[in-house]
């Protein structure tokens, strides 16, 4: 009798122990109501040089591509994506997780930040909850979701590798998540979460080798409170409503601490302040160093300029600068930069809505370059719709060189005339001409 209980006892215990190994971790339960908020887009576009009279009686041949996207607000129908997804697309269509198909609105996007807000009618939709992204820590698990080469609901997983990466020359504005969960073309504007389902982070690159367009597990995602942020500006204002302070960055090197006796090498050296902008009128010097805005600190003159960019008019914030060696606190509420005199609103109304700066320095694929760069554009702005953006240097103005401000006054024939400017952009150059006023 006792064998035979000690023979049940071992049986109960090995079922015991094949049902607890049998009950694997499974991602399945926190992906079941992920899932259907992540939508496929695809996008359908008429080039516009089609519609020109070189070719005429041609037919018109669109070109279509697919992304992702994620349901954020289930009541308004509400996607976040990608500004490249739907980047010039003359129609949109949103596939759901439950098989519908309707027609996408563009609420509004930004380039820069390559975050775009669409719009979808439809019942019966699920939201994806945003999670705080600044909790994030490397090595923290997270799934990214979403329609790689076309393939519907695709999961990989992975972990965070790394926080803040910029300085990669993707996007304008760049403070991204790196990620070793497999992100592939199609996956631009879906989701990246973490284990309890929320949205961290909207994927959106990748780096490749060259001619593969496929992962090498190097996949960066946009942040979900940069993305949030933005969405709400999409939403309220149809484009982001960026302040400009009107500081230019450098790099502190040992020769400049060292020359400029900085105990501190922490941070960004304020190289410039422009003229009448509000980092002058703040209080702000050449030679200041900032080291950090809203307590997130400042460590390159990229990172800089990214915080800067990503503040919404309207709001204030927190400076901690050096100034011979001395902290000093600044609070500052960012204005819509048309509330300020613009150096190039007055020299030209064509260039209205950026501001300019002196460049005396070599630039990689130029060599030494004399000229004005442009810090910051003003989205809506003429000088925006005429194409120019930050980061642009002037270097020609009808065919004369120029290198300071009054140099390009002295160019200028009336405000009236259309402007010939030579641009220096990354490392090739172009001619625009930028219309001037029309006449009453």
């Amino acid at each position: 009798m006792k064998r035979l209980l000690s023979f049940f006892a071992l049986f109960c215990f090995m079922i015991a122990a094949h049902a607890a190994s049998s009950a694997m971790p499974s991602l399945a339960p926190m992906l079941k109501p992920v899932m259907p908020t992540v939508v496929h887009i695809k996008t359908e576009t008429i080039s516009k040089r089609q519609f020109s009279d070189e070719n005429p009686g041609q037919p018109l041949t669109p070109s279509f591509a697919l992304g992702s996207g994620v349901i954020v607000d289930a009541k308004q129908g509400y996607i976040l994506t990608n500004y490249h997804v739907i980047a010039d697309a003359t129609e949109i269509q949103v596939a759901l997780d439950d098989g519908r198909t309707m027609p996408g609105k563009l609420i509004g996007g930004d380039p820069l930040s390559d975050i775009a807000v669409l719009q979808i009618h439809a019942l019966n939709l699920t939201a994806l909850p945003f999670g705080n992204s600044d909790n994030l820590q490397v090595g923290d698990p997270v799934v990214a979701i979403g329609n790689p080469f076309g393939l519907t609901q695709t999961v990989t997983s992975g972990i965070v590798s790394a926080l803040g990466r910029n300085d990669l020359g993707i996007e304008g504005y760049e403070d991204f998540i790196q990620t070793d969960a497999s992100i592939n073309p199609g996956n631009s504007g879906g989701a990246l979460v973490n284990l309890s389902g929320e949205l961290i982070g909207i994927n959106t690159a990748i780096l490749s080798s060259k001619g593969n367009d496929a992962s090498l597990g190097i996949g960066f995602a946009i942040p979900s409170n940069m993305a949030q942020s933005l969405m709400l500006q999409l939403i309220k204002f149809g484009a982001v409503q960026r302040g400009l302070l009107g500081i230019v960055g450098q790099a502190i090197t040992p020769e400049l601490s060292q020359a400029l006796d900085l105990k501190n090498t922490q941070g960004t050296l304020v190289s410039q302040v422009m003229e009448r902008s509000l980092a002058e009128k703040s209080g702000i010097r050449a030679g200041d160093v900032l080291i950090d805005i809203n307590g997130r600190p400042i460590t390159s003159p990229s990172s800089m300029r990214n915080a800067i960019g990503l503040i919404p008019v309207g709001d204030t914030i927190s400076l901690t600068l050096l100034r011979d060696n001395e902290k000093k606190m600044l609070k500052i509420t960012m204005v819509d930069p048309k509330t300020l005199v613009s150096v190039a609103q007055e020299i030209y109304p064509g260039l209205a809505g950026i501001e300019l700066g002196e460049v005396h320095e070599a630039i990689l694929g130029h060599g030494f370059v004399k000229g004005l760069r442009v810090l910051g554009v003003y989205s809506g702005s003429p000088a925006a719709q005429e194409g120019l953006q930050a980061g642009d240097i002037i270097v020609l103005a009808n065919k004369k060189a120029i290198s300071t401000v009054q140099d390009l006054k002295d160019a200028i024939n009336s405000p009236t005339d259309p402007l010939l400017i030579r641009v220096l952009r990354d490392q090739v150059a172009l001619f625009m001409v930028i219309q001037g006023k029309e006449e009453d």
